[in-house]
């Protein structure tokens, strides 16, 4: 097998690994071994094409894949925003949605944002916070959490928070309700842009093979 043929994915951690995982699976392509221990690089091949997997954090996805590390990876619309990273985005994938929404108090849901006067917000994404108050006209205080962001309104450490909202339920757990969305988001699959060109053969083969499974759940341009 050729360097050139040969492929690493940037695979993440935690609620997005198991539907990346079926997603490769029904496209045919080759995927890790499930039993892996706690080995981080897993090689993996079909005879036809071979892929290295890189098991990497979702907020570190991005990261491997603009610098090369990885030729491709899966990773949230959300975290990819946060980070802007220079990576080519060739296609969003049917699941992992969800929403970044900025929430808070029940008490404060009649209170327009305009009338805020420095509110806090507590967040683990402060980028896309401050570009949303900043476009509004409003100076809010951005506290960067990378923990339970609900807890701020509650120990009195910040006023608002932005946070990524699925159900809700956490939210209404917490006596927190949501205001205004500020971006959708779901899970989307990125390439580095070297190993686009470099590697177009191999690369546009893998995306062919997403791209008709994303096309056939109706989703996919």
């Amino acid at each position: 097998m050729s360097a050139v043929s040969h492929l690493r994915f940037a695979l993440p951690k935690g609620r997005l690994a198991q539907e990346s995982l079926a997603l490769l699976r029904q496209a045919g392509l080759p995927t890790p071994p499930r039993e892996n221990g706690r080995r981080l690089v897993l090689p993996s091949s079909d005879g036809e094409m071979a892929v290295e997997y890189v098991l990497a954090k979702p907020w570190d996805v991005p990261i491997y894949v603009e610098y090369g590390a990885a030729d491709l990876g899966i990773c949230g619309l959300d975290v990819l925003r946060e980070g802007r990273r220079n990576v080519h985005e060739p296609l969003l994938l049917p699941f992992g949605h969800c929403r970044l929404s900025l929430a808070g108090p029940a008490s404060r849901r009649d209170t327009p944002l305009r009338y805020e006067s420095q509110p806090r917000v507590a967040t683990k994404y402060p980028r896309l916070t401050r570009d949303f108050f900043v476009r509004r006209g409003i100076n809010a205080e951005v506290i960067a959490l990378n923990g339970s962001v609900e807890l701020g309104p509650m120990l009195g450490l910040a006023d608002l928070i932005v946070d990524l909202v699925q159900t809700g339920s956490t939210l209404r757990a917490n006596g927190l309700v949501e205001f205004r969305t500020i971006l959708e988001s779901q899970a989307v699959l990125i390439v580095n842009r070297a190993a686009y060109r470099l590697k177009a053969t191999p690369v546009q083969r893998f995306l062919a093979r997403i791209r008709s499974v994303v096309q056939a759940k109706g989703e996919g341009p």
